[in-house]
């Protein structure tokens, strides 16, 4: 038995399968269908024409199968089709195809799709891939098996992310993307010295603003390396509990430094 809360709303047309949940304020529009196991947390949109398979979970605020946001679009009946165990998580959007595009945006099997990650009209998506928070796809994306695109990722429309790809934060792909590799955008993030202004409104004295203004001027603008400079902290320091605090950061670093 489906379990359907009195304060959802589901079309008349839809089409629900054996055990699926609505919550309340979740909607199921017309000829939508929603296969067994199918859940729409509160608040969660789906709306039709758009057929998911089996134990879909679509979180609260997601809309998936809305209109395709593209000029050319003038009401024609265009779909979207979803498989089985993909997760769509909360502020997500998913939209139906175009005509020009095929009439279909599909979505395969066991994909999660994160919170504010977009899916434009007429993608094309394959089997187990990731899309992180804020990934954006235009128009006409196709992404194959496997493939994860990372946070704040902009995919331009007709591109091709090949399977098994991984790109990193903040890329922005125009090109098609090789199956197996690893691409990422460059970055150049620097630390550019003490906060002091931030310190400052906590209070810190201006003997502490000082001694931490000295220990990063060893970090960022002498010509010593990193243990080097943390020898000489030590050395001229010491009697800084906040240099000292400094060091200890340093030294237990894992990842590397920001500098």
């Amino acid at each position: 038995m489906s379990e359907i809360d009195s304060r959802a709303v589901v079309s008349p047309t839809a089409r629900l399968g054996k055990g699926v949940k609505i919550a309340a304020y979740a909607i199921a529009g017309d000829d939508v269908e929603l296969g067994d196991g199918c859940v729409l947390e509160h608040h969660a949109l789906v709306q039709g024409p758009a057929r998911l398979g089996c134990h879909n979970h679509v979180y609260p605020f997601a809309a998936i199968g809305g209109d395709p946001q593209d000029v050319t679009y003038k009401g024609e009946r265009v779909w979207l089709e979803a498989g089985d165990g993909n997760t769509f998580r909360e502020f997500c959007t998913v939209n139906r195809g175009t005509v020009k595009g095929g009439g279909v945006t599909r979505v395969g099997n066991r994909n999660l799709i994160m919170s504010y990650v977009h899916i434009g009209h007429d993608g094309q998506i394959g089997d187990h891939t990731i899309f992180v928070n804020n990934a954006s796809l235009a128009g006409h994306v196709t992404v194959e098996d496997y493939a994860q695109v990372g946070p704040f990722c902009e995919v331009h429309q007709f591109c091709r992310i090949g399977k098994y790809s991984y790109m990193g934060a903040n890329s922005i792909i125009s090109k098609d993307v090789l199956p197996y590799s690893l691409v990422v955008a460059p970055r150049e993030t620097k630390c550019y010295g003490p906060n002091k202004i931030g310190l400052e409104r906590n209070g810190f004295s201006a003997e502490r603003m000082q001694a931490i203004e000295q220990a990063y001027r060893l970090l960022l603008r002498s010509k010593l390396n990193t243990s080097q400079a943390v020898a000489k902290m030590r050395e001229t320091l010491s009697h800084s509990e906040d240099v000292l605090m400094l060091i200890r950061f340093i030294e237990s670093a894992e990842r590397g430094l920001t500098k």
